[in-house]
């Protein structure tokens, strides 16, 4: 059996998320309001036909695979990046973090919003912060940093939506969110990951800082109605 990492998207929306999952004969994403995900069980022409009606029904997705997408009868390609993938195995001691951290309730999911949308950690939506826990950072009543979680793939979660606005940045709330995070997760008995775009080597280097080790690259795909 493959590992629950080697196909993230498709191990949580047929495991433990799959009640978040929109499905079209083999194909399955994520309901548009929680996110842009989808996945396919292999690259048969049904299976391409299944995924085009899922986006007709439901707008644009991104595959999240070992490379490419296939063509997809109807669909086009509207963007391609390369990302890794990054497992915390073992912890990295920490000490408390030098700010308060506050989880996020639904009362916050406006301002989430608006500050991912306005710092692009990846793809946000306006239900995306249902998927997990979200803790965040505050400076009189308004919410500067944010970290969370998304898939959640056997044995694993993946923390997500990291994302500081540029007026606090160099102050350590990415790290110290992430690591309040990671920590949760590993309290529940799982391993955190993440995935981050190759070219952003900052932020891969916080990465790897806070623990988390290169596992793999692979390949986001965003496809549109052709």
């Amino acid at each position: 059996m493959s590992h629950p990492l080697d196909r993230p998207v498709w191990s949580a929306l047929t495991g433990r998320q799959s009640h978040l999952a929109h499905q079209h004969g083999a194909a399955v994403r994520f309901d548009p309001e929680f996110g842009l995900f989808a996945a396919l069980p292999d690259a048969s022409p049904q299976s391409l036909a299944d995924l085009a009606a899922l986006v007709a029904a439901h707008g644009d997705v991104a595959v999240v695979e070992e490379g490419p997408a296939p063509l997809v009868p109807g669909l086009a390609v509207r963007s391609q990046a390369l990302c890794w993938q990054m497992v915390a195995e073992t912890p990295n001691p920490v000490g408390e973090p030098a700010f308060p951290i506050e989880v996020l309730t639904a009362a916050d999911a406006p301002q989430m919003l608006a500050l991912a949308t306005a710092t692009a950690p990846g793809p946000f939506f306006a239900r995306t912060h249902e998927l997990g826990r979200f803790v965040g950072v505050k400076v009189d009543g308004k919410l500067v940093a944010m970290a969370g979680e998304r898939m959640q793939p056997a044995g694993y979660t993946e923390v997500s939506g990291v994302c500081t606005d540029p007026a606090y940045r160099g102050r350590g709330f990415a790290a110290g969110l992430m690591l309040e995070v990671a920590a949760r997760i590993r309290a529940r008995g799982e391993i955190p990951f993440l995935h981050s775009y190759a070219h952003n080597t900052g932020a891969i280097a916080l990465y790897e800082a806070l623990g988390f080790d290169f596992r793999c690259e692979l390949v986001m795909t965003t496809l549109t109605r052709g």
